[in-house]
């Protein structure tokens, strides 16, 4: 398993691959004309897991992470890869 920033356009996914080479989408953080905004994605509706107005990207990174996106679909506790991985 693994869980990694990959470069998107206008921003950053929160990547987590999985044993069997599946990438799963966790949230992301995007550059728009208003500001920064991220979202941590959740199975259902919760309009809390997402904002906008940020004032950077590592702002973003940080909302994202506090929710723990990961453990919907792994109970362990993951780090997220420091090097960012560039979009194919």
């Amino acid at each position: 398993m693994r869980m990694y920033w990959k470069e998107r356009s206008k921003g950053l996914d929160l990547t987590l691959l999985t044993d069997d080479g599946e990438e799963i989408n966790l949230g992301g953080v995007r550059s728009m004309k208003r500001g920064i905004q991220a979202i941590a994605a959740t199975r259902g509706y919760e309009p809390g897991r997402s904002v906008k107005g940020l004032g950077s990207l590592d702002e973003g990174k940080e909302f994202v992470l506090q929710f723990q996106p990961w453990r919907e679909y792994v109970p362990d506790d993951l780090e997220v890869e420091a090097e960012i991985v560039k979009a194919e």
